[in-house]
């Protein structure tokens, strides 16, 4: 009986949040085609593994902690080396809805590390708690990390 209900708020949450899973998958990887063979991985995932959501109420920092380990996955099997130029900066804006070319620039070269925490944070809008839990960090480190983070993009801004 769980297992129906389980599967009735998977699948209401991936229809309601399907855009921002999207542009979670994106900004990793940047290119769509392979953003949304990572948001359908990540729900035939989620689907398998059902049974391991003991709680109905973390289901986004729980699928989001799929998405981004299909995403780092799929970059590591790839090894790609994301190289920008001008046309995929203008792409990712309009994707992703950044409005800043600068801070669109200095996002790029943030650490990747320090990328997620800042995507996650700013731009899913996530608790610094579900941030942890998506990355599988203490909160503390979560906290640094984003301290550090913002102090690079204000130096890379400036």
């Amino acid at each position: 009986m769980f297992r129906n209900k389980a599967k009735e708020i998977f699948s209401e949450f991936v229809i309601e949040h399907k855009e921002n899973v999207y542009r979670l998958a994106y900004s990793y990887v940047k290119n769509e085609q392979d953003a949304l063979d990572i948001v359908q991985d990540s729900i035939v995932k989620g689907l398998k593994s059902l049974h391991s959501l003991k709680d109905d109420k973390v289901v986004k920092s729980w699928f989001y902690r799929i998405v981004v380990n299909t995403a780092l996955d799929f970059l590591r099997k790839h090894k790609r080396v994301q190289i920008v130029d001008d046309i995929e900066i203008h792409a990712s804006i309009e994707e992703t809805k950044y409005h800043d070319i600068d801070l669109e620039r200095a996002l790029e070269i943030l650490p990747l590390p320090y990328y997620e925490i800042i995507t996650l944070r700013f731009f899913e809008d996530l608790k610094l708690e579900d941030i942890a839990f998506i990355l599988k960090l203490p909160v503390n480190t979560v906290k640094t990390r984003l301290y550090r983070a913002l102090k690079l993009l204000r130096m890379n801004m400036e």
